[in-house]
């Protein structure tokens, strides 16, 4: 049971702080300044849907993708933590990593009429270190209940990002700039920790540390 509540809170911390809606509240209402509220609302829905779809694809199919490009686990370990580290960094600067979308797909999007799927859904929320994060978490799950919790986490993850988009306005007003910033800076310290962990045990696996 231990080790299941710590598989958890691993989980479901890792995969909330680097989806990170909050970060993503600025980008979005520029985004979105011309839209009704009902439609923004409806943008924030299939952009958790999107993140919700793209997380759990790519948790289903993490060991086939592994096995297609011959890829080891330890290699992809430090790697995802190499990705997680980079983001974390930006994010203790409080500001948004290009490793999750670069200025371009922000400039992109302002010239659509729905942003909710393309960048927000992806790769805004559900980028290359959440994606990174949730194959090596399925790598690791030795059985349903871990697989479950993860897939547990996704919905969670996805279901908060909705209700923080929808409610975009109210969040920014009762935060700020100021603790948004703050917020920002603390997921990056909690994430650039998890990224050396996941480097430590990529290293572990390999034999190098011990």
């Amino acid at each position: 049971m231990a080790e299941l509540l710590q598989f958890s809170l691993i989980a479901f911390t890792s995969i909330f702080v680097l989806v990170d809606p909050f970060a993503a509240i600025p980008a979005f209402l520029v985004m979105t300044s011309d839209s009704t509220r009902a439609r923004r609302r409806g943008m924030a829905l299939r952009a958790a849907w999107t993140c919700f779809t793209v997380l759990a694809v790519f948790g289903l199919a993490g060991s086939y993708i592994f096995n297609l490009f011959g890829i080891t686990l330890p290699a992809f370990k430090i790697a995802g933590g190499i990705i997680l580290g980079l983001i974390g960094l930006d994010m203790i600067q409080a500001r948004r990593s290009p490793t999750k979308e670069t200025p371009g797909d922000t400039e992109e999007s302002l010239e659509k009429e729905d942003v909710g799927i393309i960048p927000l859904g992806i790769p805004m929320l559900a980028g290359p270190g959440s994606i990174s994060t949730v194959m090596v978490l399925m790598s690791q799950a030795a059985d349903w209940k871990h697989g479950g919790i993860i897939f547990s986490a996704i919905a969670f993850t996805s279901a908060i990002s909705f209700v923080v988009l929808a409610a975009a306005d109210r969040v920014r007003s009762f935060l700020g700039e100021t603790g948004i910033r703050i917020l920002t800076r603390m997921m990056g310290l909690l994430l650039t920790a998890i990224a050396v962990q996941f480097v430590l045990n990529g290293l572990k696996d390999l034999g190098v540390v011990r």
